[in-house]
């Protein structure tokens, strides 16, 4: 079996800007795992943040090449933790393999990878559209541009966090959530989350540094009027669980985790354990968000814009119309590339 690597740079439409970075343009890698004629695809982001650069993940997937052939008899949830040790524990280049494994599973048996999990597409949750920092103007006119959708997820972590949520508020009467990214304080989040409350915010999104203490995410679960999801604060499998009593919600990102394979575990993990589901996604192709769709069926939130923010999209096959994802039917992850 063979991999080919497709390093891409992918210009966004507008700037994008939350709590701790801005950019114009997003860096990512795109797996192809061939064998013979069939062709799986997956997605990774360059990460500052992470510390994750195409030198280190393609260090990783040279790694891997010799133990790729196991792929063409074994599903890749079988292979994942094999690939993990062979990978010295390089998750987000892990993630593109695996979800171009699961992409060759389900066109090799001829299913798309939700149905091919056991799952039904019932009442699945429509996905929110975010709203990047800016001016309070120009956030307004990027949901203007974006009208119609029904939930809205506003990037926050500025001195005016307030008075843009009021702002936008004026623009539509759609679901709100907001995301701190880190930005905030105990004491900041147990006030504004009772304004936020009241202008028809749904949830807040890891508010507190992932650093934060446990005493804080403890009194903070008890006392804030809103549900909280944890984003930074669940990046694997072993953090599900301590985000009972300190989280309602959690969010996986595939490239955190590790792709498909742990997505899929920590979902039904965090069900079992009674908290909400959610998945989010960077700003990638549609590679990238067609993965993350296939989890649908185990969602009570979704965020999937990612590749809505680019200024063109390289992949082709996912629809999404105002959140709507239509029902991917086609092998594997339903999309094309080039």
């Amino acid at each position: 079996m063979e991999i080919i690597q497709h390093r891409l740079r992918l210009p966004l439409a507008d700037p994008f800007t939350i709590a701790y970075r801005s950019i114009t343009d997003q860096d990512s890698l795109v797996v192809e795992l061939r064998d013979g004629d069939l062709r799986g695809f997956g997605e990774v982001t360059v990460n500052d943040y992470y510390g994750h650069t195409y030198e280190s993940m393609a260090r990783s997937l040279a790694a891997a090449q010799p133990y790729l052939d196991a792929y063409a008899s074994e599903p890749p949830e079988q292979v994942w933790p094999r690939m993990l040790k062979t990978m010295r524990g390089d998750r987000f280049a892990l993630s593109a393999i695996d979800i171009a494994a699961h992409d060759l599973w389900g066109k090799r048996h001829s299913q798309p990878c939700w149905q091919a999990w056991g799952l039904t597409w019932d009442d699945v949750p429509v996905s929110s559209y975010t709203i990047g920092i800016d001016t309070i103007d120009r956030m307004a006119e990027k949901l203007q541009r974006r009208s119609g959708w029904p939930i809205y997820k506003i990037k926050l972590g500025t001195p005016e966090d307030l008075e843009i949520v009021r702002a936008l508020r004026q623009h539509t009467d759609a679901t709100f959530r907001v995301d701190a990214n880190c930005g905030w304080t105990v004491e900041q989040t147990v006030e504004r989350a009772v304004e936020l409350r009241r202008l028809g915010v749904e949830f807040i999104e890891q508010p507190l540094a992932a650093e934060a203490t446990d005493e804080e995410k403890q009194d903070l679960f008890r006392r804030s009027v809103l549900p909280l999801v944890a984003d930074e604060s669940c990046r694997i499998e072993s953090d599900v669980a301590s985000c009972v009593g300190r989280f309602h919600a959690i969010n996986v990102k595939l490239c955190k985790c590790g792709g498909l394979t742990p997505a899929v575990a920590m979902l039904r993990q965090a069900r079992e354990l009674g908290l909400r589901t959610m998945v989010g996604c960077m700003v990638e192709t549609s590679i990238g968000i067609a993965a993350a769709a296939q989890l649908l069926p185990l969602l009570d939130y979704a965020d999937l814009d990612g590749a809505l923010l680019l200024a063109a999209d390289p992949a082709r096959g996912l629809t999404i119309e105002r959140g709507r994802v239509t029902q991917p039917w086609q092998p594997g992850l339903g999309v094309e590339y080039p």
